[in-house]
C-alpha cells in the first residue's frame, strides 16, 4: 500500500506544486501525493515551465486549500515554506516533516529552487522518511 503525502506552503503556487510533482514522477509507485496552500492562488507559470524542461508536466495541477484535505488521513504532511510551518493547522496522528525552501520569486530562480527539492525528495523518499537524519513531528 503506498504512503501518503501531503506538501504545503504559502500559495500552493510553486514550491508544493514543484515537489509534488516531483515526488510523483521519482517516487510514485511507493507514494500518493498531493499539495496545498494556506492561502491558494494558482499555478505559477515558471514552475510548470521549469517542470516542463525536466519532462515534468504540472500544467494541470490547480493550486488547493489545505481545508480540502482536512478530514484525509495523510502518513506524512510536509511543509516546505516557513509560512507553512508556522500556520500549518493540528493533524492528529500526521507526521509533519518542515524543510523549508527558498521561495523561487525571491530569488528568481525556479530552478535552482526545483533542483533543491529534487535532490531533497530524492534523499528523503529514497527510504522510509522515518529514517533519516532530519527531524521530523514539529
Amino acid at each position: 500500500m503506498k504512503k501518503t503525502v501531503l506538501f504545503l506552503c504559502t500559495h500552493n503556487a510553486a514550491r508544493s506544486q514543484i515537489a509534488e510533482g516531483l515526488l510523483r514522477n521519482i517516487y510514485g509507485d511507493r507514494y500518493e501525493v498531493n499539495s496545498a496552500g494556506l492561502l491558494p492562488t494558482s499555478v505559477h507559470p515558471f514552475a510548470i515551465t521549469v517542470m516542463k524542461e525536466i519532462g515534468i508536466d504540472i500544467s494541470v495541477h490547480r493550486s488547493k486549500s489545505m481545508e480540502e484535505f482536512r478530514e484525509k488521513n495523510f502518513d506524512y504532511v510536509v511543509t516546505v515554506c516557513d509560512n507553512a510551518k508556522e500556520g500549518c493547522p493540528f493533524f492528529p496522528g500526521k507526521k509533519i516533516i518542515h524543510k523549508g525552501f527558498t521561495d523561487p520569486l525571491d530569488i528568481d530562480d525556479f530552478r535552482r529552487v526545483r533542483d533543491d527539492i529534487k535532490q531533497w525528495i530524492t534523499d528523503i523518499f529514497r527510504n522510509n522518511p522515518e529514517k533519516t537524519k532530519f527531524k521530523i513531528n514539529i
